[in-house]
């Protein structure tokens, strides 16, 4: 949801009034588009309506946590998501990723950490390079397209399913568990050489658009990884 005026749509969960609006502030000082919601009933619809490029959103909210929001998000969105908790015994449960969160901030923080981390994500996304169709990986969700440095990659849409999951968070190991459930949300029974298979014809395809980097590396015994600068 990006312009050519602004860095990015941020959008700020958050039912303390005072602490979001500096949140807003800071964001908008740095040329971003900040946009707050305090119920958390509402974060679904307008990610779905609004596409943001990155979602700051708390873990404690009225009327639904910040937990099962993250989870019903990563079933149709890979926005990047940064967790904010004042609760230290959550941090663990963050850090396993076993949400699908991208980050973690603790309460109480300074408003400019919270501008560089986000301005660090977004980075890592590639936000910025695919807003201005620059170098770089682009994936064009609505039109179910992908290119890499202006060169499209033909993919089936499982294909670009699975590069928008390691795409969204550069560096991150995903195993092949976490990636069948990106890929496949109707609980069908795969096994995980289906993942294997899909990197695969992937790898392919991407070697074809730039073929001096290996952008999709191998973890042994772990998953795989997106690394754009490999």
């Amino acid at each position: 949801m990006a312009s050519s005026e602004t860095a990015g749509h941020v959008l700020i969960v958050e039912d303390e009034p005072k602490l979001a609006a500096l949140l807003a502030d800071y964001l908008r000082a740095a040329g971003y588009d900040p946009h707050w919601l305090a119920d958390g009933r509402e974060v679904v619809a307008a990610v779905r309506a609004e596409a943001p490029d990155l979602i700051l959103l708390d873990l404690m909210l009225p009327c639904r946590d910040g937990l099962e929001i993250c989870r019903e998000l990563r079933t149709f969105s890979e926005v990047p998501i940064v967790m904010v908790t004042a609760r230290v015994e959550e941090i663990d449960r963050l850090l396993g990723l076993e949400i699908g969160a991208d980050d973690y901030i603790c309460k109480p923080f300074s408003p400019r950490e919270v501008v560089a981390r986000v301005r660090a994500i977004l980075r890592r996304a590639g936000h910025r390079d695919d807003a201005r169709g620059g170098r770089g990986l682009t994936i064009d969700q609505e039109r179910h397209r992908a290119s890499y440095d202006g060169r499209e990659i033909d993919l089936t849409p499982v294909e670009l399913r699975l590069l928008r999951a390691l795409a969204a968070a550069p560096g991150r190991v995903f195993s092949r568990q976490q990636l069948l459930d990106k890929l496949y949300t109707d609980h069908r029974v795969v096994t995980d050489r289906t993942v294997d298979s899909h990197i695969k014809n992937l790898r392919r395809k991407l070697e074809q658009a730039s073929p001096e980097r290996e952008l999709i590396q191998s973890i042994y015994g772990v998953g795989y990884r997106y690394e754009p600068e490999g």
